[in-house]
């Protein structure tokens, strides 16, 4: 025989239950704009977050770049959009996604690219983006999400020749980087720059202006690349959300 003080127990028990699957199922359906361009771009800067079944009104002109839980999904306006997660998405293109988020140290000796798909389009020397949400662009440079300071990559866009670099501690001394030539991938000299949380550093090179770059350790990865692109957009590290948004352009285009 059950008491009242049990089946209320119960009762709110079960509430709170559902209260749970409800919470997850919002954020399981929560969207992430990973690149956003056009007249409603300040409307829709990248790294936000759209919550569970937004109404997206685009102009003509926009084009707006989104991943849920369910894979990517690129909208051009004019037009309104409903982000309810019940769009099919393409197996290939969640796949496509989900592979820029490999990468690491080892890939440094040849600069080998197995596995994932060009970022975008590639010129005679390259690829014009990286291949790994993970890579430092040094063109760009900005704030990096790092997961391990260990085996940290610095990715440059021409590999058609060897080159040098300096990289430097803001007003500290420049330590040289060189790339292989082929080869667009190079370890950070840790030995030489330890890498630390949240600071600043500079990159130079002969050709180009100075490129600051700030870091930021946020530990081992989340597994799935919606919780990946939400620890970015959290951290203020726009260009790997970058990243994402030319796997899922270069995923559409591929069909």
């Amino acid at each position: 025989m059950y008491s009242a003080s049990t089946s209320t127990a119960r009762m709110l028990l079960a509430a709170a239950a559902g209260c749970g699957l409800l919470a997850a199922s919002a954020a399981q359906a929560q969207s992430i704009v990973v690149r956003s361009s056009g007249p409603s771009a300040t409307a829709y800067p990248q790294g936000k977050k759209l919550p569970a079944n937004a109404r997206v009104t685009l102009k003509a002109g926009d084009k707006l770049t989104v991943l849920d839980k369910a894979g990517s999904r690129i909208l051009s306006g004019p037009g309104s959009f409903t982000l309810d997660g019940t769009v099919a998405r393409d197996a290939g293109a969640a796949a496509r996604v989900a592979g820029v988020m490999g990468g690491g140290a080892a890939r440094t000796r040849t600069g080998a690219v197995r596995g994932a798909a060009p970022a975008s389009p590639a010129t005679a020397a390259g690829p014009a983006a990286p291949d790994s949400v993970w890579y430092i662009d040094v063109s760009k440079g900005g704030a990096y999400c790092v997961t391990d300071p260990g085996s940290l990559v610095l990715w440059r866009p021409n590999r058609a020749e060897e080159a040098t670099g300096k990289l430097s501690l803001v007003g500290g001394k420049p330590v040289e980087v060189t790339w292989k030539k082929g080869n667009p991938l190079r370890l950070w000299p840790t030995k030489d720059l330890p890498v630390v949380d949240a600071t600043r550093y500079t990159f130079s090179d002969p050709v180009g202006p100075n490129v600051p770059i700030t870091l930021h350790i946020v530990g081992p990865p989340p597994n799935d690349d919606f919780a990946v692109a939400s620890l970015l957009a959290h951290r203020g590290c726009l260009a790997q959300l970058e990243v994402f948004a030319n796997a899922a352009t270069a995923a559409t285009a591929g069909g």
